[in-house]
Parts: structure tokens; C-alpha cells; sequence
């Protein structure tokens, strides 16, 4: 039967399993709640009504019971499938983060860890050490509260036994609804008296959001405790049953975590924009795992296939080459080998300029038949690939003219030495240190220091001053440090022309091309800083807000310079000349592009940042003077400005991350029309581009957080009732999993609270959030299946560590399912 979650939990499962059908640990297809707040409040309620207080003996649905649901009525059938969804929803103890649960064998271990021996010869352990037998020592507060419930209150801080280590494990461990409610029941029930006042249910709320590290005044509490009270309690007893408590679980979780019973993001209906029967997508058969790489890489592949071959055809020709030269006499082998390097360094060092083009990168990628065969996106990836090259090009060239060539030169045959390259020497045999002293060698030599220093800086350790390096190095590195060092290649590239007019044993001015080779790049690059330069100048913005929020998050809100035109997923560069006239620092742009106003949320996350933000900080608190000068340059584009190839969006963003898609949201829920020109230029077309649907999964570790966006989201879930095209997921990873009895209660208000005011109690909007980390194999398994035959873009921006488990799930299920995920991502 559709929507009945058959369980299958043994009796030695824990009672972790708070909400266990929730979308974080299931299939999440709960999506963001903006419905109106009367219909939903009064749909819950008549949920609330219909269920009648818990029975004794509650039963949980099993596959196979003979009693299940093919032999009741309608009635009993509805009220056993709640009562089951509510079963699966009560658990307590998530004991160890790597696992689903504890067993008894596991808490034996811990309690011989800790236990001693006293008077008598059993071995005990104290009372504030139960939670960490039963693996809750990250809540020691709650621990100590279940430890009371359990023992009822009286005596319960006398010392524990193993025997009643395991009796009170066995009660914990017990599946059926009742105990469950007994247990959080008496949890609340501070004077066991039988009965939770407001004031109990109070307390419970602020321990349950101490617990959960999550900021709650009194005053919410209070009002959290009313809103459970006036739901429940209508009568006007003052005080709570458990009977009612069972309800409220009941009615709370079969309409906040059941997949039949979700509404849609905007408009109350199950309906997607998209159907799995095929309405807009030919049902295809599932690629091969050769397929799938092929249709991910090779466009990778082939721009590496083609430098690398470029690469070996410049060494072979030109070892080939000098081979049959006179010199070869001399140097034998080394000398070919040297020219063939320096070949290749010719080329790279002229192709390491393109990928940092931006401008002309940016304007390639609005041709579509260009972008569609040249990977932009990884036009840093492929400044490294160069740049390897050209370490290897070095050590090649330099390392076989240092430990080869110049010794047999200064070492040669004299008679052999005049036979062939002497008058490239001007008839004199020359000593290693004449050489070294020498034009050549010395530029090049310098070159190879000033690269060095700048290849060094650039990788990651140093970059984002890792905590690794010895502090001494720490002082000295970081971005600052790597921006400007690399700026050493102007006079590499001056080294470079000056060591190419004098070489060895090449007099024809034909040979010495290495001119040739960089004059393009170096011009196009030198004309881009100069055009930049000269528009940054020109952008300089007003301020028209500014707020700080907490995680040292700051929010410009700027005037948008006349004629400043992007797309949805753009980036800028910002400069504060009073921080540096030099230093630019990109940010993607989270207004959208009809947006009159171009705004960014800055993270406090380097040197450049925490100064902006100070600067900012004392212009907002004072009041009384301007905010800071700031320039810009751009729009740049990048890997999300690739939305608009597809017609269903994943957009997946860890912390700040989530700034590159706010803008496509605001994009997609205004269904921005552009206008393009055709190649002829004799024509306009106005074409309707942009995503049909769109998931953005926020998974932030700090509820602060969702201040950052809180009023894009409300926007964006407003302004899309209507249309139905954006589901917004939002994650708290501090949260103690929706599975927990720690968060329980936590669930049960978020489901109320919702449902009277439309609003979540942990973001302040109408997205709902979701506790601890999604599980990506289930949402990507239910996007599998409602999309089929569909091609999804799967964009991520975050910490790499998170972008491979995506690329394998991408990979995974294109090739066991219809629908084809194609993944893009930006680290930061």
C-alpha cells in the first residue's frame, strides 16, 4: 500500500530512531513549505483530532503480519500507519556518528572502561557516567535527565551496576510506541506526578536547544510551550497527559515526515514540473560506466591529448634536429634533450597565459558551439597542467644544460672542441664558471629562482596558510603573498626574451623563435589588464547597504553601474583601495540579473577579508561616517553560469557556498527572458531560457547561518507560490540527527510552528529544515526516479572532500538509471 513504511527494526535495534522516515535520512521528498499557514494549520489539526488516544499494546506494522492492513478497516488501517510512522519516530540513543546504533556489547565495553570496584567487590560506575556508557557524553546534561526518567526519579544519582546498566538498556531498547512515550513522558514530567505543565514543557525546550547548541530565549520557549499547550490542551486543564503526548507525536510526524502526505514548495500539490511517466522525457536506456566517463571527460581529454601531443611533437622535432648538428659530437645525447625541453617550454609558457584570460574566456562562452567543445570551467586546472609542464620543461632543460652539457663543453677534446662548436665560442674553449657566467645562463638561472618562489607560493599549503607549515613560514605566507608573487612573471617573461636573444650555437635569427611563441599571449593578457584597469576605474560603486551578520558574514548591497549587464551564476572582483590599490578579490554576485542593484555576502575567511569586514564593521556601528571606497571588475563567468544548458537543476552548497545559486534561483523563479542575437545579425529571437525545476540543498553547520539569506529565501519562496519550479532544502549539521531523542522535541514544535505560522523555527522562513548531514544516495535515488530519462546539472560549490562522493553518485546513477546527472563544481 502506497505510503505505508513497513518496518523492520528488530527488538535489539536501539531507540535512535527518532523520525526515521524524516528526509534528511530517507528520501526527502518533503520539499520547502509555503503554503498558507490556515490551510496547513487546519489540515494538522483535523490529523490531530482524528487520532485517538495511544492504546495499550500498540502494534507496529511488519512485513507479513497476518494483521496488517489487508485485514482492517479503512480506520484501523489509517491509525496503524500513523501509529507506525509515529513508532519509527521515537528512538533514543545515536550512539556511536560512524554507526546506525549501539548494542548491548558496545555499552558493556564502555562501562568496563570507566567502571571501578568499591566496598564490595562488584564493579560500578557514577551516575554522571551513564551517558557515556550509553554513548550520549556529548550531552552529559540530557543524559542525566533520561538517567532520572528511567529510574523515576528517586535515587537516581545512587552509583550503577552492570545488571542495572542492562536493565535500564533493555528499556531504552524497547520498540513499541508506549515505552517510547513513557520514556520522553517522564523526561518531561519533572515532579512525576503524572501530568507536563507548561512550565515542564518549558524546561524540556531549553535543555532540548542547549542540547542541540541551538540559541532559544526564554520568551520562545515560553511561546513553543503555549503553542504544544493550546494544541493539545483543550480543555484548559493547565496540564498534559501522556495519552495527549502520544497524540501529538502521532499527528506531528505522519504530517511532517510522510512522503504522501508532503506538500509541494509553493503550491500545496504533489505535482512536479517534470513526471516520471515521460510527459517531457523519452525513456532511455541506462548508459554504460564507459559511456558515462566518455560524456564527462572527454572534452578534458582531448584539449590534454592535444597539448601533450603538441608537446612531444616540439621535443621530437627538435631533437631530431640537433641530433645531427655538430654540437652532438660534444654533448652527445644531453644537447638534443636540452633543445627539445626548451621547445616545449617555448609553447607553455605561452599557452599558461590563455587559461587566465577572463574576458575573452567570458566572452567564448556565450558561443555556444565553442563552449560546448572547449572546457571552461577547468580553465584553472589547465593553468596547472601547463605549469606542471613547464616544471618539467625546466628540469629537463635546465638540469641536462647544468649537469651535462656545460661539463663536457669545458671538459671537451680541443682538437674535436675546434672541429665543430668552437666558433660559437668565439674560438675559446670556456671553463664551467665562464659559462654559468654568461648571458644565457644567468637569465635563466634567474628565471628559475623567481618561478620557483612563484610555483611554491601557489600551492595549497602555503596559499590558504596551512596550520602544517611551521609558524614562522605562516607569517609569511598566505593569499597576499601568493597574489603578489606570482606577479614575478613579468620579469620572467622579460628573462625569457633576454635569454632567447643570446643561446648557444644558434646565430640565425630564424632559430631563435621564442617571440614568436609568447607575442600573441603576452599581448592578448597585456591588453586585458590594461581593459580592465581602465573599466575597473570607471566602476567605482556607491554603497547602498551594508549588514553584518554572525559568522563574520558581510552583505554589500551596491548600485549597479549603467550599462552593467550578467548572467545568473557570475562572479566579480572587488577592491578597496583602502585596504590595497592593488589587490582584487573575486565573489559571486547573489542579485539577479534584473535585479537594479548588484549585492555579494563576504565570508571573513583571509587577511583581505577580515579587513573589508572591520572597515565595514566600524563604518555600521558609527554610523557617522561613509563606507569604504570600493571598485569592481567584471562579470566573470564559471562553471554555474552552465544552468542554462539544462532543464533540471541540483544546486548543492556547503556553508557560504551557496552564494553562486541564489541568483540562479532568483533567475529561475523569474523565468528571465534574453534576448539573443543570431550570427547573421540580422535578427532578434527572444527565447524563454533557464531551468524548468530546481533543488538547492543548503547544508550549513551553524543555525546563524541561515541569517546570511534569510530575506533571498523568503523572496524567492514568495515569489514562487505561483510557479512551482524551486524545492529549497535547508541542513543543520549541529543538530542532533532527526532519529534522536535529542532533537525530538525540536521536530514535534518545527512541525507545529509550521503548520500555524508558516514559518520553520530554526531558519525564520518557510523552508524546513532538516537535522544533520542529507543523505546524498537517497536524494539522489529519488531525483533518479521522478526525473527519468531526464538530464540533470548537478552543481556543488564547497570543500573538495564532499565533491567526490558527489562525482561517484553522478557516475553511479547514470549508469544504473535512465536519467543522466552531469556534475560541475567549484571549491573554495
Amino acid at each position: 500500500m502506497d505510503g505505508l513504511v513497513k518496518s523492520k527494526i528488530p527488538h535489539e535495534s536501539s531507540l535512535i530512531s527518532l523520525f526515521k522516515s524524516s528526509p534528511s535520512s530517507s528520501s526527502l521528498s518533503s520539499s520547502t513549505t509555503t503554503t498558507t499557514a490556515t490551510a496547513t494549520s487546519s489540515s494538522w489539526i483535523q490529523v490531530l483530532h482524528s487520532l485517538s488516544p495511544v492504546p495499550t499494546g500498540s502494534k507496529v506494522l511488519h512485513e507479513g503480519d497476518p494483521n496488517n492492513t489487508t485485514n482492517l478497516s479503512s480506520e484501523q488501517t489509517r491509525s496503524l500507519i500513523v501509529e507506525n510512522e509515529a513508532t519509527q519516530g521515537v528512538g533514543f540513543i545515536d550512539g556511536f556518528p560512524s554507526q546506525s546504533g549501539m548494542e548491548w556489547k558496545d555499552v558493556e565495553k564502555r562501562f568496563d572502561q570507566v567502571a571501578r570496584t568499591g566496598r564490595s567487590t562488584e564493579p560500578v560506575v557514577r551516575w554522571s557516567e551513564f551517558g557515556f556508557c550509553i554513548g550520549m557524553q556529548s550531552s552529559p546534561e540530557f543524559a542525566n535527565e533520561l538517567l532520572c526518567a528511567l529510574r523515576g526519579g528517586e535515587n537516581w544519582k545512587y552509583k550503577i551496576t552492570k545488571a542495572d546498566l542492562y536493565n535500564l538498556w533493555f528499556r531504552m531498547k524497547d520498540n513499541s510506541f508506549n515505552s517510547r512515550i513513557r520514556i520522553f513522558f517522564d523526561m518531561c514530567n519533572r515532579n512525576k506526578d503524572g501530568r507536563i505543565t507548561e512550565t515542564d514543557m518549558k524546561q524540556t525546550i531549553l535543555l532540548t536547544a542547549s542540547t542541540n547548541k541551538l540559541s532559544v530565549t526564554h520568551d520562545e520557549a515560553e511561546n513553543y510551550a503555549s503553542l504544544i499547550m493550546e494544541s493539545l490542551d483543550k480543555k484548559n486543564k493547565g496540564y498534559l497527559e501522556i495519552s495527549q503526548m502520544g497524540s501529538l507525536f502521532k499527528a506531528s510526524l505522519s504530517k511532517a515526515h510522510s512522503p504522501m502526505k508532503q506538500v509541494s514548495a509553493t503550491t500545496g500539490s504533489t505535482q512536479n514540473v517534470h513526471s516520471s511517466s515521460g510527459d517531457f522525457f523519452e525513456e532511455q536506456e541506462p548508459m554504460s560506466r564507459t559511456e558515462v566517463l566518455f560524456r564527462t571527460y572527454w572534452r578534458r581529454a582531448w584539449v590534454v591529448l592535444l597539448w601533450f601531443l603538441a608537446c612531444l611533437g616540439l621535443f621530437v622535432w627538435k631533437f631530431v634536429q640537433y641530433r645531427h648538428r655538430s654540437g652532438f659530437e660534444v654533448m652527445g645525447y644531453c644537447l638534443p634533450t636540452a633543445k627539445g625541453a626548451a621547445e616545449t617550454l617555448k609553447l607553455n609558457m605561452a599557452l599558461v597565459l590563455l587559461p587566465v584570460c577572463r574576458n575573452t574566456i567570458t566572452w567564448l562562452r556565450k558561443h555556444r558551439p565553442i563552449n560546448s567543445v572547449i572546457p571552461f570551467n577547468d580553465n584553472i586546472n589547465f593553468h596547472k597542467v601547463i605549469a606542471g609542464g613547464i616544471v618539467v620543461g625546466v628540469i629537463l632543460h635546465g638540469g641536462t644544460h647544468l649537469a651535462c652539457d656545460f661539463p663536457r663543453i669545458s671538459e671537451s677534446d680541443r682538437s674535436i672542441f675546434r672541429q665543430t662548436i668552437a666558433a660559437g665560442f668565439g674560438y675559446h674553449r670556456p671553463t664551467y664558471a665562464e659559462i654559468l657566467a654568461t648571458t644565457e645562463v644567468t637569465s635563466g638561472i634567474a628565471m628559475v629562482v623567481l618561478m620557483g618562489v612563484a610555483f611554491s607560493l601557489a600551492t595549497k599549503w602555503p596559499r590558504r596558510r596551512s596550520p602544517v607549515l611551521p609558524v614562522s613560514l605562516r607569517r609569511v605566507t598566505g593569499y597576499n603573498t601568493f597574489w603578489y608573487s606570482h606577479h614575478l612573471f613579468v620579469l620572467v617573461y622579460a628573462l625569457l626574451i633576454i635569454h632567447s636573444m643570446f643561446l648557444f650555437l644558434t646565430d640565425k635569427l630564424m632559430e631563435k623563435t621564442t617571440w614568436m611563441y609568447i607575442v600573441f599571449p603576452v599581448l592578448l593578457y597585456t591588453g586585458e589588464r590594461i581593459f580592465r584597469a581602465f573599466r575597473s576605474g570607471s566602476y567605482e560603486v556607491d554603497i547602498l547597504k551594508a549588514s553584518l551578520y554572525p559568522g563574520k558574514v558581510l552583505y554589500l548591497k551596491m548600485q549597479k553601474p549603467e550599462g552593467f549587464k550578467f548572467h545568473s551564476g557570475m562572479y566579480i572582483f572587488l577592491q578597496c583601495p583602502q585596504i590595497s590599490p592593488f589587490e582584487w578579490h573575486p565573489f559571486s554576485l547573489t542579485s539577479g540579473p534584473q535585479d537594479d542593484y548588484l549585492s555579494v555576502h563576504i565570508r571573513t575567511l583571509g587577511d583581505w577579508s577580515y579587513q573589508i569586514y572591520d572597515l565595514f564593521q566600524e563604518a555600521v556601528l558609527s554610523r557617522s561616517q561613509g563606507c569604504p571606497k570600493l571598485y569592481i571588475d567584471g562579470p566573470y563567468g564559471c562553471a554555474a553560469q552552465d544552468h542554462v544548458k539544462y532543464d533540471i537543476l541540483v544546486l548543492i552548497g556547503l556553508g557560504i557556498g551557496a552564494t553562486p545559486f541564489i541568483s540562479i534561483l532568483k533567475d529561475v523563479v523569474k523565468g528571465v527572458q534574453t534576448t539573443e542575437i543570431d550570427h547573421s545579425g540580422l535578427r532578434n529571437c527572444s527565447l524563454t531560457k533557464g531551468p524548468l525545476k530546481a533543488y538547492l540543498y543548503w547544508v550549513t553547520r551553524e543555525p546563524n547561518s541561515f541569517d546570511w539569506f534569510r530575506d533571498v529565501m523568503k523572496e524567492i519562496s514568495n515569489s514562487n507560490k505561483k510557479q512551482s519550479v524551486v524545492e529549497m532544502h535547508n541542513f543543520l549539521t549541529s543538530v542532533h540527527p532527526e532519529g534522536d531523542i535529542r532533537s525530538a522535541l525540536l521536530s514535534v514544535i518545527q512541525a507545529l510552528h509550521l503548520a500555524k505560522n508558516g514559518t520553520d523555527i530554526v531558519s525564520r522562513t518557510p523552508i524546513h529544515t532538516h537535522f544533520a548531514r542529507p543523505n546524498w544516495f537517497n536524494i539522489f535515488s529519488r531525483l533518479a526516479r521522478k526525473h527519468g530519462g531526464a538530464k540533470i546539472g548537478v552543481f556543488y560549490c564547497g570543500p573538495s572532500k564532499l565533491e567526490k562522493e558527489l562525482t561517484k553518485l553522478c557516475t553511479k546513477f547514470s549508469t544504473k538509471t535512465t536519467t543522466r546527472f552531469v556534475f560541475h563544481k567549484e571549491n573554495y
